[in-house]
């Protein structure tokens, strides 16, 4: 039987009891699905669900055939090896003892002498060059997370589960990754921002508020088919607004012919011209009739508000997030910045950057690029101090901002209109709240601690408090800024810095977000 998932009527609420599932029915046979939806949608939850890892509050999820997750949480324990990681310590010290000649008879006959060539293949297939005793906080972190991938494929389930696989994984990484994903013929699921690996999909399913929606085909055809449906809950909405001020302009007309009927009918009465009796009973039919009509009246109101409520709904699911950014004033030829010979790194007898020099002028977009270790946060680190150099000279004459992936411009434990005062000194809460509003943080959405915001929504906030300010910085470094994003975040970043006039210097493994950038330059690192 082929392997598959099912999931039946799920439900599921965070600890504070906001349900985040709720009837969920999906299935998942063979082929590549990509799950996407905006941060904070359920997708690495989904995920936990169906691995067992945690119990649904209702509905069931059935599994067939065996299957294998990225073991995250591993990769953080200290002491740990690639061994251990994969779980198989104790088969090869089994060998190891079987070797020695001192194993015993239940050991040769549990041997497994075939796995180191397997795990030689595993790790040489997703691209790591080391042995099953190598600690694993000696990899960098896109080599542990390629491990994390080479023990997928040593215990060859039937079920793939990732939870963005790519993140922070250099284009070498990326690339295996994307191979791997490329040659499996059972059942993955992948959730993932990362555009390139999306295109490797047979199908999307997308969660947002309103469920989960499949959509057959890799990123291009679920993007197009969105922006489908973007029509149509943009038309759909405009007919909710006619509907409804249709609705309002007919109770109006009643309202007014009402106070004609009865002002006619006071009239009548103070006449005396016609019986009582009458007249009593006319007024009876009346009210019954403009009951009648006002419940009528009513119930169309209701439903021309239900229909228009949905619609925006639907269409604030859609609508890309938007990002206004004021203009900076950098003139063409303004030095914004300039390395003279710069040398640096952590370790002082071996300098990572080596005696580089870079001037940038006015609004130019340089990428730098290079593997992971080849020192691309270690060079924005001596642009911007926070590492001083070993030689040669920084020189940054201009306002500038930084935004890494953990955005730690940002205090956690502040309310991003306190964040954002910090950040811009000379500003108001009143324009700290409009300046956060043009990003996407509304109302009460200022007074949230930035710790309790998702990946994605950090780094928005990131972006508000840096850019928000009238003028913002004339430079803006960004340090692998996509790797907790959600796509709609992607894409309101790279409409937001479509629309920066200041120069960028951006360290990505992202060819989607490299691409979108138009850099001038690209500076590359340990080639």
């Amino acid at each position: 039987m082929p392997a598959s998932i099912s999931l039946s009527a799920l439900g599921w609420s965070t600890p504070d009891g906001t349900p985040l599932f709720s009837d969920l029915t999906l299935t998942f046979g063979p082929g590549r699905t990509g799950l996407v939806g905006r941060n904070g949608a359920g997708k690495s939850t989904l995920l936990r669900l169906i691995a067992g890892q945690l119990r649904p509050a209702s509905g069931q999820v059935t599994v067939t055939g065996t299957l294998a997750t990225m073991r995250q949480e591993a990769l953080q324990r200290p002491h740990d090896t690639i061994a251990d990681l994969f779980d198989v310590r104790a088969a090869l010290d089994r060998l190891d003892r079987a070797e020695a000649g001192t194993a015993t008879p239940d050991d040769l006959a549990r041997a497994d002498w075939t796995l180191p060539a397997r795990i030689d293949a595993a790790l040489a297939r997703c691209g790591l060059q080391a042995v099953p005793k190598t600690p694993l906080p000696t990899l960098s972190g896109g080599q542990r997370s390629r491990a994390a991938l080479a023990a997928l494929l040593l215990a060859e389930p039937d079920i793939l589960l990732l939870d963005e696989p790519t993140n922070n994984l250099d284009r070498a990484g990326r690339r295996a990754v994307i191979d791997l994903i490329r040659g499996w013929t059972g059942t993955a699921i992948v959730a993932s921002h990362d555009r390139e690996l999306l295109e490797e999909m047979d199908a999307i399913v997308e969660l947002t508020s309103l469920g989960a929606t499949r959509y057959g085909g890799n990123y291009t055809a679920y993007r197009q088919q969105k922006e489908t449906e973007l029509d149509a809950a943009t038309h759909d909405l405009h007919h909710a607004e006619k509907a409804r001020a249709e609705a309002a302009r007919r109770a109006r007309q009643a309202t007014e012919r009402k106070a004609r009927k009865d002002s006619a009918g006071r009239k009548a009465r103070a006449k005396g011209d016609k019986p009582k009796l009458l007249m009593d009973a006319a007024r009876e039919r009346a009210e019954a009739s403009d009951g009648a009509g006002a419940h009528l009246r009513e119930a169309r109101r209701a439903a021309a508000e239900a229909s228009l409520d949905a619609a925006r709904e639907k269409l604030e699911v859609l609508q890309p997030i938007h990002m206004d950014i004021a203009p900076t004033g950098l003139p063409p030829g303004r030095t914004v910045l300039r390395l003279d010979h710069v040398s640096g790194g952590h370790d002082p007898h071996h300098p990572v950057i080596r005696d580089l020099s870079l001037t940038v002028t006015g609004p130019e977009r340089i990428v730098i690029d290079g593997p992971n270790g080849s020192g691309k946060t270690t060079l924005l680190n001596l642009i911007t101090g926070r590492l001083a150099p070993q030689g040669g000279q920084v020189d940054l004459p201009v306002t500038h901002a930084l935004l890494d992936q953990h955005v730690t411009l940002l205090d956690p434990g502040q309310t991003l209109r306190e964040n954002f005062l910090t950040v811009n000194p000379a500003t108001t809460p009143h324009t700290a709240h409009a300046a956060l509003a043009r990003f996407g943080f509304r109302a009460g959405d200022a007074l949230r601690r930035a710790g309790d915001l998702s990946g994605g929504e950090r780094l928005r906030a990131g972006l508000a408090c840096a850019l928000g300010g009238t003028p913002p910085p004339a430079l803006l470094i960004l340090d692998e800024p996509t790797n907790h994003l959600d796509l709609y975040g992607i894409a309101a970043l790279e409409s937001a810095l479509a629309a920066y006039d200041g120069a960028i210097l951006a360290a990505s493994h992202d060819p989607a977000f490299r691409h979108s950038l138009k850099p001038d330059r690209v500076i590359a690192l340990g080639a």
